[in-house]
């Protein structure tokens, strides 16, 4: 099949055409993102594959069907960029990779956690700079403190086992309880609990309506004094004026994130040459106290690989009519995508 990939860089192209190697698709690469003025581009081609920052929505599926296509194949696991709706209308489907990279993100939030406890992104810096002080490097044994974890799908459960082994205690909120979780001594309660006693909140649950802004002035108000807050899943989960209000009067401790809610217009380029116009993102960036990456967690070599073989399977089964269990519709497919509400 003939598939545009959209919002590629070179580590995207390599395991891609890796991965492809055997299956031989006739793979076309852009560097743009897919919205509705570069969605000329894939004119011709029956598949477009995309990736999280690219918009999908009514007016961009509109200019591909009319270019012949008639597969949006999805390289990441969310998919609120898509308007399930308007694919469905004009008969276009939709693929994802749901699960490929557990360890990798759960990794990722324990090394937030860490780094910011610790401050040792902070003795980093002095260090190269010959300040051997450990004033204001004093952090916190994670044992005995109390994790919420809130979404205990594959990263979420995951997470819990590595902070299991850590000693802390486990509290969890999901519309769906994981008996994993139950089974190494998490417990499940209602958010305001989650919130009143943990140490250490993460987030990992998708976006929806009833999730966006989650985290709020009303649950920051709800939380204990000096909690960590941590962010691996989607930006929008946090109202980031809250948040930064939070830091302000000091309710939250920390702030570890690798998701931000405006980040389509930073995260995945080089913009160090470049003055940043996102004030809101400033201010983040001015506290001590707070850690962002630029959505990495996900980057892992077996991501990469796991990405790129699950979509040309995807693609490969929607090619020659198979069914496909990654097929995703404007209706959830399963317990997993009924999703998290407040």
């Amino acid at each position: 099949m003939k598939v545009a990939v959209f919002s590629t860089k070179a580590y995207d192209r390599q395991f891609l055409e890796a991965a492809n190697s055997p299956i031989q698709h006739e793979l076309v690469f852009f560097e743009p993102r897919l919205n509705q003025s570069t969605a000329i581009l894939a004119a011709g081609f029956p598949a477009v594959c995309v990736f999280v920052h690219d918009l999908v929505d009514a007016p961009t599926l509109e200019i591909l069907a009319s270019g012949g296509t008639r597969l949006i194949a999805l390289r990441c696991a969310g998919f609120n960029n898509v308007d399930l709706q308007a694919a469905a209308d004009l008969g276009i489907k939709v693929v994802r990779v749901p699960a490929y990279s557990p360890y990798g993100v759960a990794e990722h939030a324990v090394g937030l956690i860490l780094s910011l406890n610790r401050k040792i992104h902070h003795a980093y810096n002095r260090v190269r700079e010959g300040n051997f002080a450990l004033s204001g490097l004093l952090g916190f044994n994670l044992n005995g403190r109390t994790v919420g974890i809130i979404g205990t799908g594959k990263i979420g459960l995951i997470l819990g086992q590595i902070m299991k082994g850590f000693g802390c205690n486990l509290l969890a909120y999901d519309v769906y309880h994981n008996a994993e979780l139950a089974a190494m001594g998490g417990k499940y309660v209602e958010l305001p609990e989650l919130f009143a006693n943990s140490d250490i909140i993460s987030l990992h649950c998708p976006l929806t309506p009833e999730t966006h802004h989650l985290i709020n002035a009303e649950s920051i108000e709800q939380m204990k004094p000096k909690v960590m807050l941590i962010n691996t899943s989607r930006g929008a989960l946090i109202d980031t004026q809250a948040v930064i209000e939070g830091l302000k009067s000091r309710k939250i401790g920390s702030l570890g994130v690798d998701v931000y809610e405006q980040e389509s217009d930073l995260f995945f380029e080089d913009l160090s040459g470049e003055i940043i116009q996102d004030d809101v993102f400033q201010r983040l960036t001015t506290f001590p106290n707070v850690l962002i990456t630029g959505h990495q967690a996900f980057f892992t070599e077996e991501a990469l690989h796991n990405i790129a073989e699950t979509t040309f399977t995807n693609i490969t089964d929607i090619e020659h009519n198979r069914s496909c269990p990654n097929e995703i519709s404007a209706q959830p497919q399963t317990p997993r995508d009924l999703q998290l509400k407040k």
